[in-house]
């Protein structure tokens, strides 16, 4: 079986928003054999800088809302502001530090477990001229995973993605069913249950 991800199945293990897809990634069925596409990893590093410029700032306010609350000297309610807000400074650079670790470690395992499918001329060029989902790179995702769908005729091929609003219309789903992709999950959980059904 061929379980296909996507740059959203990284970010989620990063983010801790899908807290059985890590266990999956360390530890796939022997039956399951995941692939990705090779611009997943680039759009993955992409994102993370992204998310870690906003987390930075973020931190940054905090940082200049702590100084004025320490400056004032006879409010109990500002020394106990002071007090939380050099906690969230504190706890968002944690954050910030695991959001990184998670990640980078889990590209690590997928380039170890998992089957990249590396962008072709033919995929490029379909994604240029069939536009099944608005954001660009979305698409040319879209079409990796189509056109190495179609190249493997045999065998269950599934479908797992957070990004429904991409990946679930009924528009992709079609396609990727027209390319023999049978099932599409949003979870980990989802895709769990369903291969213990079968």
């Amino acid at each position: 079986m061929i379980l296909y991800v996507e740059t959203n199945f990284l970010l989620s293990i990063a983010k801790g928003q899908d807290p059985e897809a890590p266990d999956l990634l360390l530890n796939p069925p022997s039956s399951v054999n995941i692939a990705i596409p090779s611009i997943c990893y680039m759009e993955a590093l992409s994102a993370l800088a992204e998310d870690l410029k906003y987390r930075k700032r973020f931190g940054d306010e905090l940082r200049v809302r702590l100084k004025d609350a320490e400056r004032n000297l006879t409010s109990a309610y500002a020394q106990s502001l002071a007090f939380h807000l050099k906690e969230a400074v504190n706890r968002n650079e944690k954050l910030i530090e695991e959001i990184e670790a998670r990640l980078l470690l889990s590209l690590n395992q997928l380039a170890t477990k998992a089957e990249i499918i590396e962008l072709t001329a033919d995929m490029l060029r379909e994604s240029l001229q069939t536009k099944r989902i608005q954001e660009r790179t979305d698409n040319l995702i879209l079409h990796c995973i189509l056109g190495h769908a179609r190249s493997h005729t045999t065998g269950v091929k599934v479908f797992l993605s957070g990004n429904t609003r991409d990946f679930g219309t009924l528009v992709v789903q079609q396609a990727l069913r027209d390319a023999g992709v049978s099932d599409y999950f949003s979870r980990t959980q989802d895709f769990q249950g369903w291969l213990r059904s079968q």
